[in-house]
């Protein structure tokens, strides 16, 4: 982290104290690095950090949690726009989860109750049924091939979060510490493996993740995605009925598959002429 500073501070002292070098200067491309290259390294603080979040994430045998996810898509003005989305989720080990979603989209929901999964879309009264594999991992990963379905937060549902990103990491630093993220103290982490540059935001006392900032290394575009985490519960008393909906039985069923355009209709045929 101290060389990134470094070249944060040379760089403002350029163009402040030479400002008609700066401006001969040319401005870096977007996502290309700012100063001398950074050395890769796994800082064992921030390792220590994101271990701890994936341990009490670990333990909970159930939780529940907002995911406020910020999406950027190009325009055909030239800026970026804007998508965000709300995600209410509710997850009990070992094969249990519910997640509502509401956003600049449809709204849709999702169940999995261990035996049936459930994807049901409220304003158009569709309903898919699939059935689920034992393990909550292996169902999220059938639900993503046979039907498109993923969700950013899916890391923090699995049985050991660190796994992967131990097994992947190519640069982890610690950043410090800010008050300014989830009404919480946290603790901030850059992470990256050969795909993802991550920024990661944790709280200092219950180690729990309150914000996620990513961009993608082969995205031409350096789109940023984030995320941010509330109204954490680990453990809380889960009702009965949670992880199915009555208000999917009067529901037109379709299949459990990717979305595709409805058939167009055939141009009428033109009489031949004469």
């Amino acid at each position: 982290m101290r060389s990134i500073k470094s070249a944060w501070l040379l760089a403002a002292a350029l163009v402040l104290g030479a400002p008609a070098l700066a401006q001969k200067a040319a401005a870096p491309k977007p996502g290309q690095p700012v100063g001398p290259p950074l050395k890769m390294v796994l800082e064992p603080k921030a390792l220590e950090i994101l271990k701890a979040a994936s341990d009490r994430l670990a333990a909970a045998k159930a939780m529940s949690f907002t995911a406020f996810v910020d999406e950027e898509y190009p325009s055909r003005l030239g800026p970026m726009m804007s998508f965000p989305a709300r995600y209410d989720v509710t997850m009990q080990r070992p094969d249990k989860l519910r997640v509502l979603l509401r956003g600049a989209g449809p709204e849709s929901e999702f169940y999995l109750d261990g035996k049936t999964m459930l994807a049901y879309a409220p304003a158009e009264n569709l309903v898919a049924v699939a059935d689920a594999p034992p393990a909550l991992a292996d169902a999220l990963q059938k639900a993503h091939d046979q039907a498109g379905i993923f969700y950013p937060f899916t890391d923090l549902l699995l049985p050991d979060p660190y796994e992967p990103v131990a097994k992947t990491a190519k640069l982890a630093f610690y950043v410090g510490r800010s008050g300014a993220v989830g009404g919480v103290e946290t603790d901030m982490v850059a992470w990256a493996n050969d795909d993802v540059f991550m920024q990661i935001w944790t709280g200092v006392d219950d180690k729990l993740p309150r914000r996620v900032r990513a961009v993608y290394r082969n995205d031409p575009m350096q789109f940023r995605h984030e995320m941010s985490l509330t109204d954490w519960k680990i453990d809380p008393a889960i009702a009965d009925g949670t992880f199915t909906t009555l208000k999917a039985a009067g529901a037109q069923k379709m299949p459990f598959a990717m979305p595709s355009r409805p058939p167009q209709p055939k141009a009428a045929a033109k009489s031949p002429s004469r």
